[in-house]
């Protein structure tokens, strides 16, 4: 199974660090790692290089210049520069579980794509572990909120699975099969600014029977407190999104198939592939 490990960022290179030094203790290694920046400076570059270095597996820098909000579009150029079967894809002020990666792998199935969840960080907790003064992370740590997303019981996944609810998706902590990704075109990268274009996403999975299967008590990440981004244009973003739902859409117009090369398309029966252009 080869794995691919998408991690977005935007100037946060401190944060970015401490996530890339976390992927480097797993258990499993993915295959490669894939840093979608959307439009960092060079302290970033920086980060990236040194972890080229030194990592047991290739890191890859898939940067786009700075033009505002443009999450759903270095997705996209990261999926499509990515070489694994398989996605997890997780945001760069996230720090992992050692057992992260291999938690997904277990945890994936044909025909589903995965939804995890995350602990907050509080920021006085989150100040002290970007300066280095605290270097580990635990459910019962002071400054632990949503602790019981941070639990690791690997039957209770299971259970929770067959017998708790549906929950929303975490943008931060997905995973998906790259095909299916390409049979819905990836992200719609209409979606600018903050907000909703993982929400968008998943329903064009769904309206494939691709199912959603919901990842608690494994796949564990702790996510770095900061500021909430500008929502200017989040408005715009929840109608497309609910425009998706309204009109059951199975596929985006402006999405992954813009930097395929060669472009992939799919014909009406599942899974069968074809090539579209150079």
């Amino acid at each position: 199974m080869t794995v691919s490990l998408i991690i977005s960022t935007y100037n946060w290179p401190r944060a970015l660090y401490l996530c890339l030094d976390s992927v480097m203790q797993q258990t499993v290694m993915p295959s490669e790692i894939l840093i979608a920046d959307d439009g960092s400076g060079m302290s970033t570059r920086d980060v990236v290089k040194h972890f080229e270095n030194i990592s047991p597996v290739p890191v890859r820098h898939i940067w786009h210049e700075d033009n505002g909000f443009r999450l759903a579009a270095i997705r996209n150029k990261a999926i499509a520069a990515s070489k694994g079967k398989y996605i997890i894809q997780i945001d760069g002020d996230l720090i992992l579980h050692r057992n992260f990666i291999q938690d997904h792998m277990m945890f994936a199935r044909e025909g589903c794509y995965v939804t995890g969840s995350r602990g907050i960080v509080t920021e006085l907790l989150t100040r002290k572990v970007l300066s280095g003064e605290i270097t580990s992370l635990s459910p019962l740590m002071k400054g632990i909120r949503s602790s019981n997303n941070v639990v690791r019981i690997p039957i209770m996944s299971i259970l929770y699975h067959t017998f708790g609810p549906t929950r929303g998706p975490r943008g931060c902590n997905m995973a998906f099969w790259r095909n299916d990704l390409i049979r819905v075109n990836g992200y719609d990268e209409s979606f600018k600014g903050w907000g909703f274009e993982d929400a968008e996403l998943c329903i064009r999975l769904n309206n494939n029977e691709i199912q959603q299967r919901c990842m608690k008590f494994r796949g564990i990440v702790f996510h770095l407190h900061h500021g909430n981004a500008d929502r200017e244009g989040s408005e715009d973003n929840k109608q497309r999104h609910l425009d998706s739902i309204r009109e059951h859409r199975t596929r985006c117009e402006k999405g992954l198939d813009r930097h395929l090369t060669p472009k992939i398309s799919y014909e009406t029966e599942r899974g069968s592939a074809i090539a579209i252009g150079g």
